[in-house]
């Protein structure tokens, strides 16, 4: 029981006592940075970002969209057949 409880105990700090530990048993290798002496704040992860300013857009400008795409898709396919590029 007793070695169980040290067990338990040492596995706490076993990162700490690694710090200390030369690297053949067990420690950091040469080179590594020290520990932070101040502990950093966690980020923010439950926060949500604010709501967006852009609305929407209408049916109008979602089909210019598209039709944009169609014809750069078409350009870029005419360009890399003809083994040029259409900047």
């Amino acid at each position: 029981m007793a070695l169980v409880l040290s067990a338990m105990m040492l596995a706490g700090c076993g990162s700490t006592i690694a710090d200390h530990l030369p690297t053949a048993a067990g420690g950091l290798p040469d080179g590594v940075p020290e520990r932070p002496t101040k502990q950093t704040n966690f980020p923010a992860v439950h926060d949500l970002p604010p709501p967006r300013g852009s609305t929407v857009l209408t049916d109008a400008e979602q089909k210019k969209l598209e039709d944009d795409l169609i014809a750069a898709r078409i350009r870029t396919g005419a360009a890399a057949r003809a083994g040029t590029r259409d900047d």
